[in-house]
């Protein structure tokens, strides 16, 4: 059957038709057909029903996308240069925003705000806004956080994006972290540090998350918390059940999401019951199909089930007593009577003729069973279950006979060993003839698997009765209490004994690290097992991102005793990140390290090493280039790091200084249209943080940049060499500090603009122009240049290329062998008009797979060449013009045919 929204579906009218369970709605109307559809099932068992369909009509298109369906990006003065997006510069994928931290005077232009859609092909894009550049752009100010993100609530193993960006000058550093908890596995931070993304995100990771500003002007913090949610799942759910009439029916139902969901029942179809299922004293018409649904803001889930009620008089048929029941004599044993039952029958027991009643020796358990404990001879004979309910009775008989007890004769003994050696524990016991003995060890309550662990167990299966073990080349995890259980089908013994294991210290626990500064930082752990040898030393090892290498750290004091559980770490580097370890150290040996500690940064300091290698010199017209080595991250030593450079004209007492905010530039190039060329200055450099100034470096001496060349290259000449090659040559100028010669050429149909050009050594007097248009006009000039820049080019000589050579390819229209030549003629190749002439035919004879070979040029239609004494030769022809040479025809020959 079907239903809409809860009433019946007649589907005897013609607009619906079902085929097997499938619903068919002809001409389906809105105000009619939409609304929530249900199926449901019936036989003669019961009823479910299916989950619920939605059935919607549509509607007028949206005039907006979702969020997640934008994308946003930014246009510079024109479509399609987008602005590169850095530390200094943040679009926001939330609202479309470009930021920029602190704005410089290559950020004037005009922009546009371009939004696309990864779901669709359109896009669209803002008015051009004008950006202008202050002029106190210098100015410095703190970290100011603008992009902020809000509480978040995502579904469980959804992707979590936040974004974090603050203005200020120097650029503020972006810092991320989860407040009293570690950041989430999965946690990827982007955009320079803009953007925080959590892949695939879990319970755990719900939480209070931090973003920091900071530059050394002052800092700005945001928080916001993460929801995580998640539709209903299964922990526990019905399954088909069979219960005996008159017990009592509890059904867990169980499950898990967020918000908690409500669970509700049906029976047969309809609600039955919320919350969790309990019936008591079930009757047949609690029988049928229940169905548990979970459900909450994100979703619904069903777990259907039949429940069955029995009722039947007790049978011993699918399950009667054991014929023979052994026990062991003083110890105890357990009559089983089960038969089948509905409802549970009631019990009684006899020997031979006597009922059996509870007493000191004997009991008869709720569920039937009967024990009897401290077995003798006497207790021997047969033993009768009844079993009664109202439905009717039955019975079932076994003979119960006693054996010899099991006990172990010669125990284990405690052992004391050194890793490494062997250790051997001893086991001997007797038992009943009649029946066979079996060893068991165990390890602190494990059972030994001697396949798994054949490299250290082994056990002496030689002599009967007799389990000893043998523990070969202990190690510390063998140390413990060790059991032999001696064990036959009806009883068993057990006795223990001790191995001890000397050996390395266990790794320390709890490490903490406290009292963090700049250079040093305490550290606390509590010592871990000393495996029966005391802890004569410890030792302190870290770990930076620098190197994946765990290295010793100096310490105070430097020996750390093994009574102790603190010392402090010192020579360490400034705001730098580091990982703690620590290593127990006895007689024995060194134990394993401790698990790392937190990771933590020291405090900043001010830089006490100066940049190395400074230097520079060169660079265009008006300019001077300072170099120096940046330092490396390890000498830092604290935030918004930088260089300040500091230059002067050699004599001068003034210096002056320029600052480089980014840490890993080594070079600064000043412009001043007053600096005269070939200036001897003085230069020197020094790092800064947050924290303060370093040393400058040693002062340098280095020289403005030359003038650029101002004489012209003389006696400029240019040769076609065919329809796409042409020499230039030229005489050089006089100024010694020419680096070299650019060449210019461009067609005249194009602009100069589009010259290309070709760079040659100032060694070079001439060069070759290759991969030109055949039948052209071409410019072209020469010009002197060195590091300043280019000197005036030569007076612009034109020259034109030669026609494009013949583009027919030669038709070889005989080969014929003469004695020992072989005689190849072919067809005259005719120029087109825009071709230049022929003037003869290139001819390459060479052996087949070689490139090199004999070159013949000829005149003539036809050609002699040897006859090939070995292997085959390949003839190639093509006609020759002052364009250069044509295409090419081949024939293979060889000294038996000839093959084209």
């Amino acid at each position: 059957r079907w239903k809409l929204n809860n009433w019946d579906i007649d589907l005897t009218k013609d607009r619906y038709s079902m085929v097997g369970g499938r619903l068919v709605i002809n001409n389906p109307e809105k105000s009619r057909d939409a609304g929530k559809y249900v199926c449901v099932v019936s036989n003669i068992f019961g009823t479910v029903r299916s989950s619920e369909a939605t059935l919607s009509f549509g509607c007028k298109p949206i005039k907006y996308f979702p969020p997640d369906d934008l994308s946003y990006r930014w246009l510079l003065n024109e479509f399609p240069v987008f602005i590169a997006l850095d530390k200094r510069r943040f679009v926001s994928q939330t609202n479309g925003n470009l930021y920029i931290a602190n704005v410089e005077a290559s950020d004037k232009g005009n922009y546009s705000c371009f939004v696309s859609s990864p779901s669709i092909t359109k896009s669209v894009f803002s008015k051009f806004i004008p950006l202008i550049p202050q002029s106190d752009r210098a100015k410095v100010y703190p970290a100011d956080i603008k992009v902020k993100f809000k509480d978040t609530y995502a579904l469980l193993g959804q992707n979590v994006t936040l974004e974090c960006f603050a203005l200020g000058n120097p650029v503020p550093e972006l810092r991320w972290s989860k407040y009293l908890e570690p950041m989430p596995a999965t946690a990827e931070i982007s955009m320079s540090g803009a953007v925080l993304k959590i892949f695939n995100i879990q319970y755990e990771d719900e939480g209070l998350y931090e973003c920091e500003a900071e530059n050394y002007k002052g800092k700005d913090k945001h928080q916001a918390r993460v929801y995580v949610q998640a539709a209903p799942e299964w922990v526990e759910h019905i399954n088909d059940t069979e219960k005996d009439i008159g017990s009592d029916l509890y059904w867990p139902c169980i499950a898990t999401g967020n918000p908690i969901p409500t669970i509700r029942w049906l029976k047969n179809g309809a609600s039955f019951r919320k919350g969790e299922l309990r019936i008591q004293s079930l009757n047949f018409d609690d029988a049928g199909m229940y169905q548990c649904i979970a459900e909450n803001t994100h979703g619904i889930i069903y777990a259907n089930a039949e429940l069955k009620i029995v009722a039947s008089p007790p049978t011993f048929e699918l399950n009667p007593m054991k014929k023979k029941i052994l026990a062991a004599k003083g110890g105890r044993v357990i009559i089983e009577c089960k038969p089948k039952a509905a409802p549970k029958p009631k019990f009684s027991w006899s020997k031979g003729t006597e009922l059996l009643v509870n007493g000191s020796r004997i009991r008869i358990w709720d569920d039937g069973s009967l024990e009897i404990i401290n077995i003798t001879k006497l207790d021997e004979g047969r033993y009768t279950c009844f079993a009664e309910n109202n439905r009717g009775k039955a019975n079932s008989t076994g003979v119960l006979e006693m054996t010899e007890a099991t006990r172990i004769t010669l125990a284990p003994l405690n052992v004391d060993v050194t890793v490494g050696e062997n250790a051997t524990m001893q086991c001997i016991a007797s038992h009943d003839p009649t029946l066979d003995l079996t060893f068991i060890w165990s390890l602190n309550g494990f059972v030994i698997d001697f396949e798994k662990e054949h490299e250290h167990y082994e056990r002496n299966v030689m002599i009967k009765s007799n389990g000893e073990l043998l523990i070969k080349n202990v190690q510390l995890r063998h140390a413990g209490r060790y059991t032999c259980t001696a064990q036959t089908i009806v009883d068993n013994s057990s006795a223990s004994a001790d191995l001890v294991v000397r050996g390395p210290p266990g790794p320390p626990g709890g490490i903490r690290v406290e009292e963090i500064r700049d250079t040093a930082v305490a550290l606390t752990w509590s010592r871990g097992t000393d495996n029966h040898s005391p802890i004569s030393k410890y030792t302190i090892q870290s770990k930076t991102f620098l190197s994946e290498e765990w290295k010793d750290a100096k310490t105070e004091p430097s020996d750390i005793e093994g009574n102790m559980e603190s010392a402090t770490v010192i020579d360490l580097i400034p705001w730098m990140e580091y990982e703690f370890r620590i290593i127990a150290t006895n007689t024995l040996g060194t134990g394993e390290p401790s698990m790392p500690s937190q990771r933590i940064r020291t405090e900043g300091a001010p830089p006490n090493v100066a940049p190395s290698d400074v230097g520079g010199g060169g660079g265009s017209n008006r300019e001077l280039t300072i170099t120096w080595m940046p330092l490396s991250r390890e000498y830092h030593y604290g935030n918004n790091f930088g260089y300040i450079v500091a230059f002067k004209p050699f004599g001068e007492k003034e210096w002056r200084r320029v600052t480089v905010t980014n840490p890993e530039i080594g070079r600064y190039v000043h412009k001043d249209e007053s600096m005269p060329p070939s200036t001897q200055y003085q230069v020197k450099v020094k790092a800064f943080n947050n924290k303060g100034d370093g040393p400058f470096s040693l002062t340098a001496v280095i020289y403005s940049a030359q003038d650029a060349p101002t004489e012209i290259p003389t006696d400029v000449s240019v040769k076609v060499l065919s329809s796409s090659e042409m020499s230039v040559s030229w005489h050089h100028v006089s100024d010694k500090s020419v680096e070299g010669y650019q060449i210019r050429y461009w067609a005249a149909h194009d602009k100069e603009a589009a010259a290309q050009r070709v760079q040659v050594s100032n060694q070079e007097y001439s060069t070759k122009l290759e991969n030109l248009k055949p039948n052209t006009r071409y410019h072209v000039d020469v010009s002197a240049f060195n590091s300043a820049g280019y000197g005036p080019p030569s007076r612009t000589i034109d020259v034109i290329t030669r026609k494009a050579p013949p583009s027919q390819r030669p038709r070889i229209i005989s080969s014929v062998r003469s004695g020992s030549r072989y005689i190849i003629t072919w067809d005259h190749v005719k120029a087109m008009s825009n071709e230049s002439a022929v003037e003869g035919y290139k001819v390459l004879y060479r052996p087949d797979g070689q490139h090199e070979g004999k070159l013949f040029s000829t005149g003539k239609h036809t050609i002699e060449v040897p006859v090939p004494s070995d292997g085959e030769y390949v003839v190639e022809v093509r006609a020759h013009s002052e364009g250069g040479d044509g295409e090419v025809a081949q024939i293979k020959i060889s000294g038996e045919q000839i093959t084209s």
